[in-house]
């Protein structure tokens, strides 16, 4: 029975760990958390029965207590509740799906302990990469990719050897505005942003993928999970996502992973890997998919993309400012308090301002995320 810790539950990678959970009945949760969702925690609470749950508001924690006082559960709030859920000793992986740099402190306490990781939270990678992987290497861990593109270069990569990689061929969808010129996107709605082509994801990363900043912070967390340079990453469009990415060898052979656009193959093969399962849902179809075509990322007005390739080479705590502005910028588009293009504005700004720490521990990334976050916060005022 493999034993399993959901960081994110009521989230989009969460909701659909727990389907893949359902359909394997050699799984089991023994622990969920969430940020402030109790209504659907309640309901996953009162299916899975896990041991111990985590609200991230404290208040929330309170009030789901007395609302499965009825269950045999203990709950718990806050980063202490995240740390002690990574920890436990009954569990074999814990999935980080939540969103944010929070994610970072119970990654690594859960490597500590021993946990295998299914990760699905980029800012642990993007932000803290240079700690995580010797950590994972030292306690003998495993660092499985739930991302779509990094399973896909993950299983390409499967039993060869990762010295023998000339590029890893990043794809991308080019989201909702693929082929649009700066000009028009300076007139893009929120609504337009969150009409992902082909994926259906939380707000915070459609905006990512709108914006193409999802695929830059792709590419910096590929540098450290698959130990390329970034020269050897190279971004490809991909319209509609039936590649989902490819690795091309030193003899020019190219290995890509495809099928249909459904994030429980990569959460799945995560939890079974090295196994493959049965997985219900749709299949490819060769007989009806008359083309794939690819395209060149457009660099100038997708500025993001080009900008996380700058700060990823530059390294040090560059990657954390570039991820805690993107951040604060999102959360301020989805408030329909600035426009898209002041999104890259701001990232601008804030990777210029700072100056960078080479070898950032983790209290000092979370320092220059707050940091990060102050700066624009005074920029825009009441915005």
């Amino acid at each position: 029975m493999k034993k399993i810790v959901v960081l994110g539950s009521t989230g989009s990678i969460g909701t659909q760990t727990l389907d893949v959970v359902r359909n394997n009945a050699d799984m089991e949760i023994v622990a969920l958390a969430a940020g402030s969702n109790i209504a659907l925690l309640e309901k996953q609470i009162r299916e899975f029965k896990p041991r111990m749950v985590c609200v991230w508001d404290e208040k929330k924690a309170k009030e789901l207590k007395i609302a499965v006082a009825d269950c045999q559960v203990t709950v718990t709030s806050g980063m202490e509740g995240l740390l002690s859920l990574s920890v436990m000793e009954e569990a074999d992986v814990v999935v980080t799906a939540i969103v944010g740099m929070i994610g970072i402190q119970p990654t690594i306490a859960a490597i500590k302990a021993g946990k295998d990781i299914a990760l699905a939270n980029k800012e642990t990678l993007v932000t803290a990469g240079h700690i995580i992987m010797p950590l994972a290497k030292e306690y003998n861990v495993k660092i499985l990719p739930v991302d779509s593109e990094h399973s896909a270069i993950f299983q390409a990569l499967n039993g060869e050897n990762y010295e023998r990689i000339s590029r890893i061929l990043l794809t991308a969808s080019g989201g909702p505005f693929r082929g649009f010129s700066k000009e028009q996107l300076a007139n893009v709605t929120l609504e337009d942003a969150l009409k992902h082509p082909n994926w259906s994801m939380g707000q915070k990363i459609t905006i990512d993928s709108a914006s193409m900043v999802n695929k830059g912070l792709e590419v910096m967390e590929a540098k450290w999970l698959f130990g390329v340079d970034f020269d050897q990453i190279e971004v490809v469009i991909q319209p509609k996502s039936v590649i989902h990415s490819m690795v091309e060898y030193v003899d020019g052979g190219v290995i890509a992973q495809l099928g249909t656009p459904d994030m429980k193959l990569p959460i799945q093969y995560a939890l079974t890997y090295p196994d493959r399962r049965p997985l219900p849902g749709d299949r490819l179809d060769f007989k009806t998919l008359s083309q794939i075509s690819f395209e060149t990322p457009d660099y100038e007005t997708f500025r993001g993309l080009a900008l996380a390739y700058e700060v990823g080479r530059m390294g040090g705590s560059m990657p954390t400012v570039f991820n805690a502005a993107n951040e604060r910028a999102v959360a301020k588009f989805l408030a329909r308090k600035i426009d898209f293009l002041t999104i890259y504005e701001l990232i601008e700004e804030s990777v210029q301002a700072h100056h960078k720490i080479e070898n950032p521990t983790v209290e000092e990334i979370l320092a220059i995320e707050q940091e990060t976050y102050d700066r624009i916060e005074a920029k825009l005022g009441d915005c």
